[in-house]
This record gives C-alpha cells, sequence and structure tokens, in this order.
C-alpha cells in the first residue's frame, strides 16, 4: 500500500509538471439541476482501490490531486496530451448516493492531476434520480458551453435528444456506469464486462444458497441501463446451464436507488416469499439497504450483490449473525478518473471512441493503456476491470478504503 500511494503521489508531481494549468484558479462548481447553485461533493479521504485484485491508492478531498498521468493518442504508442484547456462536467445519476459521490471525487482528482483548475470541472447532480431530472442538468450544460459531458444515465433511451442537442453543440459525450444508446455517445467507460458481473452474481446466489431453493433481486430503476443488463446475463446464465437448474427466481423488485423504498421492498420479499433463501441486490443503496433489515430482523435469508466495503462492513460474515456472506463491487473512483481521462482524450483528438482506439489513464489499470473494444452489441467501451469480492477476510482493510 505504501509503495502505491507513493507511485500515485509522483504520478501526480509529474503530470502536474508535464501539463501546466490550463485556466484560472476558482472553486469547483457542483450544481443541482434545477437552481444551478453549489452543492458540492461530500469531503473525503479514500484510498482508492483498484478493481483487479491490488489497490491502486489515491487521496481524495473534494478536489485535490489522485490518480494521474496523460492521455493516449489513437496510434498503436501512448503519448501525452499536452494541452487539457476546456471545461469538464460530470452527471451522476443522483446526490446524497454514496457510489456517485466518490465516482465524482475520481473525476475531479483526475483532471486536476492533469493539470485543470477548479473552474474547469463541474460536478452537476440531477435533482432526482429520473431521466428527466439529467435532462434538464445536460441542457444546463449545453447552454453553459462546457468542452464535455460524462453521465451515469438513468434511462438508456431518453438521453438521447437532449445528447444530441450536445453533440451538435460541439460538446465530447461519453458514459460511465450506465450507458446510452451508442449512436448519442462517443465511448463507454463500464466498470466491468456485463458477463463476468452476471457470472459473478450467479454465481454467488448458487453458493449461499447451497445450489437451490428461491431467491429474488432487489435493483435500482427499471429504466437502469447497467442494471438490466446484469440482470439479464444473469437469467441467461441460469437458463443457459443445468447447473443453476434447481433455482427459481421469485421476483425482481426495484427500490429506485433509494434508501426507504429499498427497505420496504426487502421488507415485502420477506413476506411475499416464506422460502426465499437468497436476495442479490446489485446496487449500492439497495444491498445496504437489505442488509440491514435482513440483519435486524435476524433473518435466514442471505445477501449477496453489489455493495459499499465501507456501507457493508457490519454486515459482511459468514456465520448466522451476518446477513452478507460476500459481495462484489469496483472503485467507484477509478471509475469517475476513466471517465475523466477518457472525456480528456476525447475533447483533444487524441481518441474519437472508436474500436482499437487506445489512451493512458495514469496508474488505473496497472499503468497500461486502455483499449477502446466492443460490447456484445458492437458499441464502443472501456472496460474498468474485474468485479472484485469483498468477504470477512479483507472487509475490514477495504472499509478503510471507500
Amino acid at each position: 500500500m505504501k509503495r502505491q500511494v507513493v507511485s500515485v503521489l509522483l504520478t501526480a508531481t509529474m503530470a502536474a509538471g508535464l501539463l501546466a494549468g490550463c485556466g484560472s484558479s476558482s472553486t469547483t462548481t457542483s450544481q443541482s439541476a434545477s437552481t444551478g447553485s453549489s452543492s458540492g461533493t461530500s469531503a473525503s479521504t479514500s484510498t482508492a482501490a483498484s478493481s483487479s485484485s491490488t489497490a491502486a491508492a489515491s487521496t481524495s478531498t473534494s478536489a485535490t490531486s489522485g490518480t494521474s498521468e496523460a492521455v493516449a493518442s489513437t496510434s498503436g504508442s501512448t503519448a501525452s496530451v499536452g494541452d487539457v484547456s476546456g471545461t469538464y462536467a460530470l452527471v451522476p445519476k443522483s446526490a446524497g448516493n454514496p457510489f456517485n459521490e466518490k465516482e465524482a471525487s475520481g473525476f475531479q482528482d483526475a483532471l486536476k492531476a492533469l493539470g485543470c483548475k477548479d473552474d474547469q470541472i463541474i460536478v452537476s447532480y440531477p435533482d432526482s434520480a429520473t431521466a428527466d431530472a439529467q435532462i434538464t442538468v445536460i441542457q444546463s450544460l449545453i447552454s453553459q458551453g462546457v468542452s464535455s459531458i460524462a453521465v451515469a444515465a438513468n434511462d438508456a433511451s431518453a438521453l438521447d435528444a437532449a445528447l444530441k442537442q450536445a453533440s451538435d453543440a460541439g460538446i465530447k459525450v461519453c458514459t460511465l456506469d450506465s450507458d446510452v444508446d451508442a449512436d448519442y455517445r462517443s465511448v463507454f467507460c463500464n466498470q466491468a464486462g456485463v458477463q463476468e458481473i452476471g457470472q459473478a452474481l450467479m454465481d454467488a446466489v448458487y453458493d449461499i444458497s447451497g445450489g437451490s431453493g428461491e431467491y429474488a433481486i432487489l435493483s435500482a430503476t427499471s429504466q437502469a441501463t447497467n442494471q438490466n443488463a446484469w440482470i439479464d446475463a444473469m437469467k441467461k446464465i441460469a437458463e443457459s446451464d443445468d447447473k443453476y437448474a434447481d433455482l427459481k427466481l421469485d421476483e425482481i423488485a426495484y427500490g429506485d436507488d433509494e434508501a426507504q423504498k429499498s427497505t420496504d421492498q426487502t421488507q415485502a420479499l420477506l413476506t411475499k416469499y416464506p422460502n426465499l433463501k437468497v436476495i442479490c441486490s446489485p446496487t449500492t443503496v439497495g444491498i445496504a439497504a437489505a442488509a440491514k433489515v435482513l440483519q435486524d430482523q435476524k433473518s435466514s435469508v442471505k445477501l449477496t450483490g453489489l455493495g459499499l466495503p465501507s456501507e457493508m462492513k457490519e454486515y459482511i460474515g459468514d456465520d448466522d449473525s451476518h446477513s452478507c456472506p460476500y459481495m462484489f463491487l469496483w472503485n467507484p473512483i477509478d471509475l469517475g478518473a476513466l471517465g475523466a481521462y477518457a472525456s480528456v482524450a476525447l475533447v483533444n483528438g487524441t481518441i474519437t471512441g472508436k474500436v482499437g482506439d487506445t489512451f493512458s489513464a495514469g496508474d488505473l489499470n496497472d499503468g497500461n493503456p486502455y483499449k477502446v473494444t466492443a460490447n456484445s452489441d458492437g458499441a464502443s467501451e472501456v472496460i474498468l476491470g474485474q468485479p472484485f469480492k469483498f468477504d470477512p477476510s479483507n472487509i475490514d482493510e477495504w472499509a478503510a478504503v471507500y
């Protein structure tokens, strides 16, 4: 860990020296959808873990330098970007979601390390976790004349018109965490491959249930593109392999990434399905809410899914007193950073988002360049890494990270 911290600090120092500041100094702008007033990401100190099994540490306050390096050219070799002028905006799914806030801190930190000033970095939260609220934010950013917009979509298609308007205005568009139609963005920064996530979650349900019985899924919103893709992958895996023949999916419930609604949905699942054995929640808000319900009620139903270690620490354990034997996630700070590096590369023209493009992203990917690949539909994406397993052996360590 000490070696990684030193590596990050050295990289940040090098980037600061190579890439001079690209604008006047100001405070970082973080806007709400309706008012445009400053809301800010919550200050935090986070040592970021790589989504592979090794950690890539980064210290994050609201906007301090973290992992960094120059973005690569699209030729076969990796070359640094000499200019990071422009204004870079991030539109998360919602405010008050710890995953989204860590994502935002990674986005800010990476841009700072590349030499951007505070007034070139905008984190603009929608008023609610809806496509309509994000459209309002996107339209505001268009009117501000930003250089790029990175968005974690709350709907797969509802943002199309707004994003086309942004592209027509010369704004570079990429997505992260949750994608839109490929015609309306240049590239998708994917936290992990859909198939890999689906397989990890389905195997966890199989393992925790003992290979048979009833399970349910507690998702975010019914329109969330990433959630739906992972759930579809889980269902296809279960249907295509006799190994899972004795497992029965009772219901897919939706907590809309709201803590209270996710709590209510968990309680409803317990009431409706007395033989339920496992709940799988592929959303950080949902899994935290479900974990509390199950543990408070001393339920025999067990839990797995995707969660933040700091929020799930007290629920992770392989005994009857803990509700979640293990779970998975990637690093939201790293995901936000990847979105920032991709945004800079798009604005500077060093990548276009086509399959085969390459660019570096500081210490991410162990310092190796990322390559734009094609997803199952042929659309371009960059995959951050594999899902990482958190269990009793490592949860204390990672809970101190994020």
